[in-house]
C-alpha cells in the first residue's frame, strides 16, 4: 500500500557505485605508484597519458582523472605530458558532467511521472496574499476535519519539507512535544517546540485548542516511525505540564505515510535539480576556458 519512490534508491545506488569504483581505482593507482617507487622504474609519462586517454574514451572518467594526476606525481618534470594531461582533464570533466546531466534528466523524467500520480492523493493550498510557496495536505486525513479529535495531522511544503502538527482539544496542558509509541514499546519523540507561530493556542465558544507544528529537526523522525509502524496500533502522548494520550487513527496514519512518501520524492527532485544545475555551471565554465 505504501512505497518509497524509486528515485532516491536509484540515485543513492548510482552514487555508491561511483564511490566504490573510485576507491578501487585509487587503490590500483596507489599500488602502481608504490611499485614504481620501489623498483625505480616507471612506464613513462606517455604511457600514463595514453592510458588516461583510453579510459576517457571508454567513459571511465574516475580512472582517467587518476591517471592524469599520477603523471604530475610520478613525473613532476614531464612538462609536456603534464600540459597535455591538463587539457585532457578538461575534456574528462566536461564529459563527466554531461553524463551527470543526462542521468539527472532521466531520473527527473521518471520522478515527475511518479509525482503526478502521487499528487492525486493531496490537496494543494496556497494563499497568494502571503505565501510564496504552497503546501500539500493529504486527502486521506483532511486538515479541515482534523480539528475534531486529539491526534496528529501532516502536510508537505511545496519544496518537500514535511511537517507534523499535534492537535489537543479541551485539555490545557501547554504541550510542546509529542511521543508516538507502538505496541512493543518502540517510540519516536519530537523536539521541544517553543517558537511563536509553531506553538499556538486558541479558544472557541465550544472548546479550547492546542496546536503545535513540528518541522525540520523538531519533527525528529516521527513521520518515518509512523510510516514504518502504520499497520500497528500507535499511541500519541501529548507532553506538557502533564501528559495526555490518544490513539492514532488509521486515517491519520495513512495521511502521514502519504506525506512522508511525497516529501521524500520532492526532496529527491530538488536534489537532482541542484546536481544538474551544478553540472551545467561547471560545463559553462569549462567551455569558456576552451574558447580562450
Amino acid at each position: 500500500m505504501y512505497g518509497f519512490s524509486r528515485i532516491h534508491s536509484l540515485y543513492v545506488k548510482h552514487t555508491i557505485s561511483a564511490m566504490r569504483f573510485s576507491v578501487q581505482t585509487t587503490i590500483l593507482v596507489l599500488f602502481a605508484l608504490l611499485t614504481f617507487s620501489c623498483s625505480g622504474k616507471g612506464r613513462g609519462p606517455k604511457i600514463y597519458l595514453m592510458e588516461a586517454d583510453k579510459a576517457y574514451r571508454e567513459g571511465n572518467y574516475s580512472l582517467a582523472k587518476l591517471k592524469i594526476d599520477s603523471i604530475k606525481t610520478v613525473y613532476p618534470k614531464a612538462f609536456d605530458e603534464i600540459r597535455e594531461g591538463f587539457s585532457l582533464m578538461q575534456e574528462v570533466r566536461l564529459a563527466e558532467n554531461q553524463r551527470n546531466i543526462a542521468f539527472c534528466d532521466s531520473m527527473l523524467r521518471e520522478s515527475y511521472d511518479q509525482l503526478n500520480e502521487m499528487l492525486t492523493r493531496f490537496d494543494f493550498v496556497r494563499d497568494d496574499r502571503y505565501q510564496e510557496f504552497g503546501e500539500y495536505y493529504p486527502k486521506a486525513y483532511p486538515h479541515q476535519t482534523s480539528l475534531g479529535r486529539n491526534g496528529l495531522r501532516s502536510g508537505v511544503r511545496e519544496k518537500g519539507a514535511l511537517f507534523i502538527e499535534s492537535i489537543l482539544l479541551g485539555s490545557t496542558v501547554s504541550h510542546n512535544k509529542v511521543r508516538v509509541t507502538s505496541r512493543d514499546g518502540s517510540f519516536a519523540e519530537t523536539g521541544v517546540v517553543t517558537a511563536d507561530g509553531l506553538n499556538y493556542r486558541f479558544n472557541t465558544s465550544e472548546r479550547s485548542y492546542e496546536i503545535v507544528r513540528y518541522i525540520g529537526n523538531d519533527e525528529n523522525g516521527i513521520a518515518q516511525f509512523i510510516y514504518t509502524f502504520h499497520d500497528q496500533p500507535l499511541t500519541v502522548h501529548f507532553m506538557g505540564s502533564r501528559t495526555v494520550t490518544a490513539n492514532l487513527t488509521d486515517a491519520a496514519k495513512r495521511g502521514i505515510s502519504h506525506s512522508f512518501e511525497l516529501s521524500n520524492l520532492l526532496l529527491d527532485i530538488e536534489q537532482l535539480k541542484l546536481e544538474k544545475e551544478k553540472s551545467e555551471v561547471l560545463i559553462r565554465y569549462l567551455q569558456s576556458r576552451k574558447e580562450k
